[in-house]
């Protein structure tokens, strides 16, 4: 068997949750609506309609790009994207092609290549025999942001699509929501027989699979494994796999064919003639990137070096807009309350009480800070007691005393648990674990 190294590009396709349709004043809320009651003669294609551009559409699209590095273009346009499907009633999509909004961003060290705005089609539902259209999602805006084909591992492509995931909604620009279809995944995977990645890219395979429409991260995970591996038996045999389109089925965890897949001169792009081209200013791109939120990474950098707080607190923290605001104005009004003023390492402390679900976050400021002051006050503790308990701990546990001495420093838990029981909890975990030390050595 022959050793081959994966190719993965990512195409990644982000609803955005406006108020109306990306070129009409139908609503953008199509979810759960009854079939083709959220249209128009716009969105359904119809003859003599015309498309009128929604700018927050187009801003969005363009934050999103400028939230990936990438740069902006000043002159762009739409084109017409044509192909025959039950889905496009117009026989083309409008989409853009070789003038996008956005291009040549970076995130995580992986090559963004575009981000585009394109409308959405409409929904296909396979009932027996037949095949019913939706046109209620037809014409929602719709983000299409394209990798480099830079993935070698499918524990890359997991961590890249999270963090996009976590970006999206740190925006406030879509609801992302994979189960509803407002997010999908499109990988294109191939196999190349060049390790070094420096001349794979400068000879990349001649094929790639695209896997159509995946909603989860862990799906797409697995599409690609399953991909990797039919690949490689084809390649192994001698011949080349098909450059095709494929669906995964969740169920019995393969993909399977669906069409051919098509080149860019098979959709025969040409400027959308009914849309001028979109040409921005300096001032208009600076204000769109002044709305730009602190993003997830910078918000986890911060967290621990001026918090103190630990990777996995972060990553927990920050994984969530909405908790990681919360943190950040409940540790504040905790500072501010006299009551707390004694109690040291508020910031790590508010944290590990979040992390650890000890205090929930579902209730008010106020009501927050009232139970960490409960929960964390330091408490009075009968000094010669606890120090006689301490000794007795440690007279009473020669074994573990030996083994922590030795280096397995993890079991000052123990003691510190051994203590606190005896204790009936009147102790600062904290101190007390100082005094420990102290009497262990």
């Amino acid at each position: 068997m022959n050793s081959y190294t994966p190719v993965i590009g990512l195409e990644i396709h982000v609803e955005l949750k406006t108020k109306s349709k990306i070129f009409c004043q139908c609503s953008a809320d199509y979810f759960g609506k009854v079939p083709n009651t959220n249209t128009c003669p716009v969105c359904l294609g119809m003859p003599g309609a015309l498309p009128v551009p929604n700018r927050t559409a187009i801003e969005w699209t363009i934050k999103i790009g400028q939230a990936l590095g990438c740069t902006i273009n000043k002159h762009s346009k739409f084109d017409r994207k044509h192909y025959y499907y039950p889905d496009l009633p117009k026989g083309y999509q409008i989409s853009q092609y070789d003038e996008p909004f956005a291009v040549s961003g970076n995130l995580m060290g992986f090559g963004i290549t575009r981000v585009h705005l394109e409308e959405d089609t409409g929904k296909l539902t396979h009932a027996g025999d037949d095949t019913l259209v939706d046109f209620n999602r037809s014409s929602v805006p719709l983000v299409e942001i394209v990798t480099e084909p830079d993935f070698d591992s499918v524990e890359d492509v997991k961590a890249f699509l999270e963090e996009l995931h976590t970006i999206i909604k740190y925006l406030d620009v879509s609801d992302a929501n994979m189960e509803e279809g407002s997010m999908r995944i499109e990988p294109n995977i191939s196999l190349s027989v060049i390790a070094d990645k420096a001349e794979r890219m400068k000879h990349l395979p001649n094929y790639k699979v695209e896997v159509k429409n995946i909603n989860s991260f862990n799906f797409a995970k697995k599409a690609i494994e399953y991909e990797l591996i039919r690949q490689a038996g084809i390649l192994d045999a001698g011949k080349t796999p098909a450059q095709e389109t494929r669906g995964y089925n969740e169920d019995k965890k393969i993909t399977y064919s669906q069409r051919s897949k098509e080149e860019a001169q098979d959709y025969r792009y040409f400027p959308e003639p009914d849309i001028p081209p979109i040409e921005l200013t300096d001032k208009e791109i600076a204000d769109i990137k002044a709305t730009l939120p602190e993003l997830p990474a910078a918000k986890r950098e911060r967290f621990m070096k001026d918090f103190g707080l630990k990777e996995n607190e972060v990553k927990i923290l920050v994984g969530d807009r909405s908790i990681a605001d919360y943190y950040e104005s409940v540790f504040s009004k905790i500072k501010l309350n006299r009551a707390s003023s004694d109690i040291e390492n508020i910031e790590k402390l508010t944290a590990s009480a979040i992390v650890n679900k000890r205090i929930s976050i579902n209730q008010s400021l106020d009501e927050f800070t009232e139970q960490f002051i409960e929960v964390y006050k330091p408490v009075e503790v009968d000094e010669d007691k606890l120090s006689s308990v301490i000794a007795s701990i440690i007279e009473n546990n020669p074994k573990q005393v030996e083994q922590y001495k030795s280096g397995k420093t993890g079991l000052m838990g123990f003691f510190i648990g051994q203590v606190m029981k005896e204790m009936k909890g009147q102790a600062d975990p904290q101190a007390l674990q100082k005094l420990i030390i102290e009497k262990l050595s």
